[in-house]
């Protein structure tokens, strides 16, 4: 399985610079880990996206709750759970 995380921005939005560190952390926590494949911003300025993988959907929402920017209410998290079934070879390794 793979997981889209989007980070989607609330009224909150202003108050990104204070948790920005912590945030930055979490991020390279999930890359160093092996979970996290690709981060990004949503445009123009709406929030942040995820793409997750070798993660249970349990762990994963333990893993973004953690995140400052969830925490404190910065952004609200949605996860959605893809069942590949078809990728270009470099990343046949999505679909085991």
């Amino acid at each position: 399985m793979m997981h889209l995380v989007f980070l989607r921005f609330s009224e909150k939005m202003s108050e990104a610079g204070r948790f920005m560190e912590g945030h930055k952390q979490w991020l390279e926590r999930g890359f160093d880990e092996g979970v996290f494949l690709v981060s990004g911003s949503i445009q123009p300025k709406q929030g942040g996206a995820i793409l997750a993988h070798n993660v249970t959907l349990d762990d994963l929402h333990r893993r973004v709750n953690e995140d400052p920017f969830v925490a404190e209410g910065v952004v609200s998290a949605e996860i959605i759970e893809v069942a590949p079934s078809k990728a270009d070879e470099r990343l046949a390794f999505l679909l085991s």
